[in-house]
């Protein structure tokens, strides 16, 4: 579910909703969320000085009811 959420919110404030992917992994230190996006868009979901990354966080963990941590990478990695 979380996945989805943010996935769904990622495609709606990039340029190309399609290279986006949002993939889910357990650890020890609680849920892991990969989140892959095109290069062109990587500064548009990290925003000036981190408030877009930030807000998809606090929006991330107010969903969730355990520990959940949001990675934004681009596709070439």
């Amino acid at each position: 579910m979380l996945a989805q959420a943010v996935e769904h919110l990622i495609k709606n404030i990039v340029d190309f909703p399609d290279d986006v992917s949002v993939k889910s992994h357990e650890n020890p230190r609680g849920e892991l969320l990969r989140v892959r996006v095109n290069p062109e868009d990587i500064g548009r979901v990290i925003g000036r000085s981190g408030r877009t990354a930030n807000a998809i966080r606090t929006v991330v963990q107010a969903l969730s009811d355990h520990k959940v941590r949001v990675d934004i990478m681009d596709v070439r990695r």
